[in-house]
């Protein structure tokens, strides 16, 4: 008794030291500086020398100078041991206390009143739990403190002077600084970025020579910027070639680490215009487009002023569902039969909508579709993704069915989570006919003299290029969903500036124009069909400064709380819109003549690029 009292006793003092002794914040003098180097996991900050290890391949990492008390130190035994005591004392003092005021209760003896080996079982609980909170629970809550921070710190919340502990003798000052130091000026306060360019040269040297790979970069710097910077200077001594022209400052590297670019070395220009006012459905938008094409914008936007001076256009999206069509394998046809038939049984499906549906909050199961081919199974799952384009989450709704069928059918085998039945960035007559992402229909009546003084040519001109251009040229050519004259030119333009994906354009731009002679001929009405746009206001680019800014432009920046999903639905509807006065321009263009003589005078540099 009297050696577990000892060493709760000990553990109780020990466990009350943890937290005070967070290890300190080592500092090197440098002039009116002192200069300290952190430590991401446990947000310490101590001396790092970066040459020491660069020049020998080695990976970047902070001396250990950790050598503050620890939980694990309670007692004089491995640390499996340890564990496994106080584990069990935790249990059995637990079921002691438990069976002691069950009785009690029955009793009628109050719970507070407590005898010696009651008295003795409490102090244990809390050693025992104590001694677990201080192992386990503090690196647990730290992991999720630094989840966020992809390996480095925020310095901007903290004030520079309570990071300096004075009581420390500094140690002899290094003449390299590393990637994750801080420079800090006493007299002033202010952060200073402690690199040289004699640093820089040894890390470009290391990863020309192939001692450090160009893509750990970023981990072992912790500064993106920098690893950019370092990597397209290694990139041009390496292939001999001038990245002069290519952008390295202006731009936010933390903002694409782990969701929009790997290895970047600087990011491409280009230019924005504004197409508008577009009336659409009773509102105005300014439609951002980026494109380096010249005559798009100011086609489209001579197209959005036909419309709005005629009254503006309507737009109605009927249908919103992201697909994913997975692939699977059976031993025979009539097993994957099987299969089908199960999966497409109303009463099943409401099974398989519950197992899809915990994959998100918003993701919500519409219905699967499927095809055989021998003994291969194709099953087209679609479902609303809320402001989402929504091919992860989908993805991950699928992955949770075929887990559930696998117990179901021990005899399938899973070939791809995707058999290109979905079908993505590519063009597909499944997605023309069944549509994916947001299906739209954008109308519009022009007036007659709309058309004659605004787009220069006549409705009855139109009507016919249209028939013969759109519709019989592309049956002719076999197009796929393209019955239109551009529409890629302006999905392209509009996905660029507000974050989309650019090779989703493929399915997004599946259109088909129609334009026909209205009120007793005198006016237009033209219309375009677009079954597959593909679009989501939050996720990927769409978190980056330009395009958030693009989507804040047209109202619909991130994800909308009061209605999920409508903000998407919106943006698809702009989208097609868009194309609309794109494709209104372009065809009276066409039929006026003045498509030559407009891009040579818009759309041709006399720069010599040579020079």
């Amino acid at each position: 008794m009297f050696f577990c009292y000892k060493y709760i006793s000990d553990t109780l003092a020990l466990s009350l030291t943890i937290l005070p002794h967070i290890p300190p914040f080592s500092s090197v003098n440098s002039g009116d500086r002192k200069i300290f180097t952190m430590d991401v996991r446990r947000r310490t900050v101590k001396p790092f020398y970066p040459s020491e290890h660069i020049a020998s391949g080695e990976t970047l990492k902070p001396h250990n100078q950790d050598s503050s008390v620890k939980a694990s130190d309670a007692l004089p035994l491995p640390l499996y041991l340890t564990n496994g005591l106080f584990f069990t004392m935790f249990f059995s003092v637990m079921y002691f206390l438990l069976h002691r005021w069950r009785e009690k209760i029955r009793n009628g003896i109050p719970l507070h009143v407590l005898n010696f080996s009651e008295l003795v079982a409490m102090v244990s609980l809390i050693a025992s739990v104590i001694y677990l909170l201080g192992f386990f629970g503090i690196g647990f809550v730290q992991s999720f403190v630094s989840k966020g921070n992809n390996d480095s710190w925020d310095v901007e919340d903290e004030s520079p002077e309570q990071f300096i502990d004075r009581t420390v003798t500094p140690p002899p000052v290094r003449p390299n600084i590393p990637m994750k130091s801080v420079l800090v000026a006493e007299k002033t306060g202010q952060i200073i970025t402690p690199f040289s360019s004699e640093d820089d040269e040894v890390v470009i040297k290391s990863v020309v020579e192939g001692r450090i790979p160009s893509y750990s970069l970023e981990s072992k710097l912790g500064d993106c910027k920098r690893a950019a910077f370092i990597r397209k200077e290694a990139l041009q001594r390496s292939s001999g070639k001038s990245l002069e022209g290519l952008p390295l400052d202006g731009f936010d590297y933390e903002s694409i680490l782990g969701q929009c670019c790997e290895m970047p070395i600087g990011y491409i220009q280009i230019p924005v215009g504004i197409a508008g006012p577009l009336l659409l459905n009773g509102k105005e938008f300014s439609v951002p487009m980026a494109t380096t094409e010249g005559c798009l914008v100011a086609s489209t936007n001579r197209g959005c002023k036909a419309i709005y001076v005629s009254g503006g256009a309507t737009s109605v999206l009927f249908r919103d569902a992201m697909t994913r069509a997975p692939v699977v394998r059976f031993g025979s046809a009539k097993r994957a039969a099987e299969l089908k038939f199960f999966v497409e049984d109303p009463i099943n499906f409401e099974t398989l909508s519950v197992v899809f549906n915990k994959s998100s909050r918003f993701a919500r199961l519409q219905n699967i579709q499927c095809a055989i081919a021998g003994k291969n199974l194709y099953m087209r799952f679609s479902c609303s993704t809320g402001d989402a384009m929504g091919m992860n989450m989908v993805s991950k709704g699928v992955q949770n069915v075929l887990d559930y069928l696998q117990n179901e059918y021990p005899d399938m085998d899973i070939i791809g989570i995707s058999g290109n039945y979905c079908s993505d960035k590519k063009p597909a007559a499944v997605n023309w006919i069944e549509g994916r992402g947001k299906s739209v229909v954008c109308e519009a009546i022009i007036k007659e003299e709309v058309v004659k003084k605004v787009l220069k040519t006549e409705v009855a001109t139109l009507v016919e290029l249209n028939m013969l251009k759109n519709l019989t040229g592309s049956a002719m050519a076999g197009a796929l969903g393209g019955f239109n004259a551009h529409a890629s030119n302006i999905v392209s333009a509009v996905y660029l500036a507000t974050g989309q994906d650019p090779a989703q354009n493929i399915e997004s731009s599946h259109c088909i124009t129609m334009m026909e002679a209205v009120n007793d001929g005198k006016d237009l009405h033209i219309s375009v069909t677009m079954p597959s746009i593909e679009v989501g206001t939050v996720g990927g680019g769409t978190q980056l400064a330009s395009q958030s800014a693009c989507l804040n432009l047209l109202g619909v920046k991130g994800a909308n709380r009061e209605a999920p999903g409508s903000n998407a639905r919106l943006l698809a509807t702009i989208v097609a819109g868009s194309v609309l006065a794109g494709e209104l321009s372009l065809m009276s263009a066409i039929s006026a003549g003045q498509l030559v003589k407009s891009h040579m005078k818009y759309n041709r540099s006399c720069k010599d690029v040579t020079k």
